[in-house]
């Protein structure tokens, strides 16, 4: 058998989050947002504490919180790819965080998803190394149907287009071949990220609420890559925005 299939629910973690971080007043809502600038623009404008520090050896990782409509709302970004982005959901929940929503952008593998197309994934195939730690193997993981029928709601009340998808979760962005997109394709997945199917083993494995919002990014389905502009659009501080409201709805 393969090492990253040897699955252990049987004894328990040498290391765990909770060693390091205890629960902390107000933790409920947590956005976890991969766009930097969306993140120092809301600090900045809303005035955001500090509610957390996560660390790691790149530095530190705050949780700030504002408030919005009333009430207190947590974001963060969760640094890139499933391991780092997954230990800081694991860290956070730690903290007392239970309801989740990522917000990112995701390589197409349809090129009709235009750049700023909002995507739910539904389900995502596994082709990362971190989930296989958290929950038994196998090829796909689903979302959990209420949350993603509830964020699909959420933009639903507000007319905003979107499409449900299946994700191809990757840890390595340089080793999308052609032949293995081409059989994410067959297997129905639309579009390509890196954390999601981590993310959503964690919350699975420690029982709390996620969902994911992304949009169309740069085009992976054709002969050459399209980067298409994706990092510069518009519809980043709008699906921050939107995964706030989502979020406070679960």
């Amino acid at each position: 058998m393969y090492p990253i299939l040897e699955f252990d629910d049987k004894s328990k973690a040498i290391l765990d989050p909770a060693c390091f971080y205890k629960n902390i007043a107000g933790a409920e809502f947590c956005v976890m947002c991969f766009f930097r600038e969306v993140i120092e623009k809301v600090v900045a404008e809303y005035h955001a504490i500090v509610k957390v520090t996560l660390h790691s050896e790149i530095g530190d990782h705050p949780i700030y919180e504002i408030e919005y409509q009333g009430k207190r709302i947590s974001f963060f970004h969760p640094g890139i790819g499933a391991p780092l982005a997954a230990g800081l959901m694991d860290e956070s929940i730690a903290c007392g965080f239970r309801k989740f929503v990522a917000c990112g952008g995701a390589g197409v593998l349809d090129p009709s998803i235009q750049v700023g197309k909002i995507v739910i994934p539904f389900a995502a195939v596994r082709d990362e190394g971190t989930s296989y730690h958290y929950i038994p193997p196998s090829r796909e993981l689903e979302i959990s149907k209420g949350v993603v029928d509830k964020l699909s709601a959420a933009l639903t009340s507000k007319h905003i287009p979107y499409i449900l998808a299946k994700t191809w979760t990757t840890d390595a962005f340089y080793r999308e071949t052609e032949n293995r997109r081409d059989k994410r394709k067959s297997e129905g997945c639309l579009i390509v990220e890196m954390e999601c199917s981590a993310f959503a083993a964690v919350a699975k494995h420690r029982n709390v609420m996620f969902g994911q919002y992304l949009y169309g990014g740069d085009d992976i389905s054709g002969i050459e890559w399209d980067h298409r502009k994706w990092t510069r659009h518009e519809m980043r501080e709008k699906l921050f925005w939107l995964s706030v409201e989502a979020c406070l709805s679960l």
